[in-house]
């Protein structure tokens, strides 16, 4: 949303420079390059260039509205749909660990090593 804003109330101008019919440069942000006879591809007299302004002018006024600007259908259907997208996002239920406070016995003796049983 902020860029939309920010692009809608940009302004800038777009300069292009032409020898004859053929354009020579075409600059947004610099001033376009002037023709001359060393860098001109075609050769024209000097009072035959032409340089053409573009001016793209952005939104000078933005209107801000409050809530309470709108009707009441447009306040109902904005505060459904708030309060539907802030509930749309439910937090995870609890883990519950059943064995958490749960301490294994103490081992007397290891039964595998008095019984000489291994798991090969």
């Amino acid at each position: 949303m902020a860029l939309l804003v920010l692009f809608s109330t940009v302004s800038f101008t777009v300069e292009k420079h032409f020898c004859g019919d053929v354009l020579i440069d075409t600059s947004i942000f610099n001033s376009a390059e002037k023709c001359t006879p060393d860098n001109a591809e075609v050769k024209t007299a000097v009072d035959c260039c032409k340089d053409i302004l573009d001016i793209i002018k952005g939104q000078d006024e933005l209107s801000v509205k409050a809530l309470q600007d709108l009707d009441f259908d447009h306040q109902l259907f904005l505060s459904t749909l708030t309060y539907s997208y802030l509930n749309l996002f439910e937090g995870l239920p609890e883990l519950v660990v059943p064995h958490q406070n749960y301490s294994p016995p103490n081992l007397i003796a290891d039964i595998q090593i008095l019984d000489q049983v291994f798991i090969i």
